[in-house]
């Protein structure tokens, strides 16, 4: 694999989390009719929401009134609106607006593609993998697969899924709340914004039920590890000035994220990895795609033949897909459809364990192959500074 040395730029962002729906944060007890002091007024933005000083003058300075953006003003997706930018990610958590019923009905973005397009234009290092069908992953999810989860999130087109991973935190070991998934999930790249409502559901409907059978399935089965919402959020610059909302072309090579996240209900202290149940360790200094035995991509396709409900994986010897003066992406067969981007690609680590190398991005219809982008210095600055920047807090 030829060196990337094209520097690139974390985007780090800063976030607003805020339960919309939570009761009312004023006095109680012997004290119910007093007045609140001058700080407890200035953090409660308006006595109903407990907002830090630095995140109501950030709202104020974007023009986001909470109140509006509870009650639809989310919905406006004007560019004057959509917020873009490093630093500019907002996602006040909306208390139980994904419900159950509403996950699963959400598909994943439509990919306006034709068979074939995405590959015409590219230089191939090596010649077109053999199509890999996608295999059921044995179940539960918490035993099989955990950390693995389903990403959903609202674009001006409706609600949008995709699939991520809880990843290993080195300033809280064993303790994380950091999630890994693709770029083109989060920010619609050159022509947009960053995604709203983004939530993580971890090992999501762990029994695998199909999804005719979902609804009648235990809530504790099919959100078993809670709903996270996204605090923070960080991709490469080069997707933002250039990026796609479908991925492919020419970004692709940068189609990759990380967020800090937050529950939406109390967890009492416990962190996602610890309520998860694992995390992955992710190389930024994987070796040559020759001496890679295998990778095993996983996630949550949801376009025919898949329902979106069971997780899915492919695993084959990985291949080299070239772009023009981009970091080459790895390729491997896979059959896995919408829905599926965002999922981790693993290999065996030293110790047997899976590493989290790549993710799925980009691949043609009818789907035969899928490519993931190498994960170098430009991946490891984002992380680095995500993991800095919460080394001291949760």
């Amino acid at each position: 694999m030829r060196s990337i040395r094209r520097p690139v730029l974390a985007a780090a962002a800063l976030t607003a989390v805020v339960a919309l729906t939570a009761t009312g944060c004023g006095p109680e007890g012997d004290n119910a009719d007093a007045k609140p002091s001058q700080s407890a007024a200035q953090d409660t933005g308006g006595g109903e929401i407990k907002i830090p000083q630095d995140i109501q003058d950030k709202l104020k300075e974007h023009g986001i009134d909470l109140d509006k953006w509870k009650n639809g003003e989310w919905k406006n997706w004007d560019k004057d609106k959509w917020l873009r930018e490093a630093g500019e990610f907002i996602n006040p958590i909306i208390k139980n607006f994904w419900n159950p019923d509403k996950i699963d009905k959400v598909k994943p973005p439509q990919d306006p593609s034709k068979p074939e397009d995405i590959s015409e234009d590219q230089g191939k290092t090596d010649p077109e993998p053999a199509a890999v069908a996608a295999q059921p992953v044995k179940t539960p999810y918490t035993s099989t697969a955990p950390g693995v989860g389903l990403l959903l999130f609202s674009t001006p087109e409706g609600e949008s899924r995709c699939s991520a991973t809880v990843v290993k935190d080195p300033a809280h070991p064993g303790k994380s709340n950091l999630v890994w998934t693709a770029a083109h999930c989060v920010h619609a790249g050159k022509n947009g914004g960053w995604y709203r409502n983004m939530m993580f559901v971890p090992n999501f409907n762990k029994n695998g039920v199909a999804a005719d059978k979902l609804k009648a399935a235990p809530f504790e089965d099919r959100v078993p590890s809670g709903k996270w919402w996204a605090d923070d959020m960080a991709t490469s610059n080069e997707w933002i000035k250039g990026g796609g909302a479908v991925p492919g072309v020419p970004m692709a090579p940068y189609d990759f994220a990380l967020m800090h996240v937050k529950p939406e209900q109390s967890t009492g202290g416990k962190s996602l990895e610890e309520i998860a149940g694992a995390a992955y360790t992710v190389d930024f200094n994987a070796p040559a795609m020759a001496k890679i035995p295998s990778l095993t991509a996983q996630g949550y396709p949801a376009e025919p033949p898949f329902d979106g409900a069971a997780q899915q994986q492919c695993t084959d010897k990985p291949t080299r897909l070239s772009m023009d003066a981009k970091p080459t992406m790895y390729r491997i067969g896979c059959t896995m459809t919408g829905g599926s981007s965002g999922g981790p690609w693993f290999i065996k680590g030293a110790d047997g364990k899976p590493v989290l190398v790549s993710n799925m991005s980009m691949g043609p219809r009818p789907a035969r192959w899928s490519a993931g982008p190498h994960l170098g210095p430009e991946a490891k600055s984002m992380f680095d500074t995500m993991s800095k920047k919460w080394a001291t807090k949760q």
